[in-house]
């Protein structure tokens, strides 16, 4: 009988122990897992030149950041998504964060066009990229100024300009996001909209270049002496009709297209490779280039 209770004991305190070990097993895993994201987001500062105002600061950032790579590395592991996430600049802001510095002022678009240039074209290329055509120019970063909405006005502008002349010129963004004010829908780095951008550019005579009236990623004082030295302009500009892929495709065959798309999905702020197939809400929040057509795909994909 004490032998059958010192047994018992024994392997109630196996179990114990052998719980407790497990318990600290996955304590020290977990250490580990922390210390290494820890280590990655210090490496992730050095490489974009991150600092915070204080030790607070970092170690909010640093659980946002680790939020991030996990929801990264669990999407990674989904063989059926058409896409891959990766590790960028924008890792340590929330989604809410990402989408205030992305900001593109929706409106109600009508169902319905007056016109539409393209709409009886119909020898459409099986793929076509405006970058080889020599009609884009180098990649642009808009910083921390919510202004994507100029960006893609002056790359579309760009893009018509260079197809029209030969001539590939880097326009101002600056000049809208200081000069465009008077539709009231622009309002530099806190949104706007393309077709106000377009409106003010046809009113202006056109844009300066790049180099003439450089990006400073704030609003400032229009520079009136740098916006009278026009390089490029547009007589006039309008909407692909709306639901309609087709024309959509007829459209970017022949020239590039600016367009706006819910950028607040958390997919987005991580895209490192290929086509966003997910659902869009009607909330459109950011815009961009359609630039590319690929043959294995239904409709344009997103360049």
């Amino acid at each position: 009988m004490i032998s059958i209770l010192t047994n018992k004991y024994q392997w109630i305190c196996f179990t114990v122990l052998f719980i407790l070990g497990a318990l600290a097993s996955q304590v020290n895993s977990r250490s580990l897992q922390d210390a290494s994201i820890a280590e990655k987001h210090k490496q992730w500062m050095a490489r974009y030149g991150r600092v915070y105002k204080d030790p607070e600061e970092e170690g909010q950032r640093l659980e946002i950041f680790k939020d991030n790579v996990e929801y990264i590395e669990s999407s990674n592991k989904a063989a059926t998504k058409p896409y891959k996430l990766g590790v960028n600049q924008f890792a340590d802001l929330t989604n809410e964060e990402f989408k205030l510095r992305n900001t593109y002022k929706s409106h109600r678009f009508s169902t319905t066009s007056s016109s539409f240039k393209y709409e009886n074209v119909t020898d459409v290329p099986s793929s076509l990229d405006w970058r080889t055509k020599g009609a884009v120019t180098p990649i642009k970063d808009q910083g921390q100024c919510g202004c994507c909405w100029a960006f893609s006005a002056v790359a579309s502008v760009e893009g018509i300009a260079e197809i029209t002349t030969g001539t590939l010129i880097s326009l101002s963004e600056q000049e809208l996001v200081d000069c465009d004010s008077t539709s009231g829908e622009d309002q530099g780095c806190n949104g706007g909209l393309m077709d106000s951008a377009f409106q003010f550019i046809i009113q202006n005579q056109g844009l300066t270049t790049e180099a003439n009236y450089p990006y400073q990623g704030t609003q400032g004082t229009c520079n009136q002496n740098a916006a009278a030295n026009s390089a490029a302009t547009i007589t006039g500009y309008e909407d692909v009709p709306a639901n309609s892929e087709s024309s959509l495709l007829n459209a970017v065959a022949n020239q590039p297209v600016s367009m706006a798309i819910d950028g607040g999905i958390p997919t987005f702020s991580s895209i490192q490779a290929v086509f966003l197939q997910e659902n869009v809400a009607p909330n459109l929040t950011m815009v961009l280039q359609l630039l590319v057509m690929e043959p294995q795909m239904t409709g344009p994909s997103i360049g």
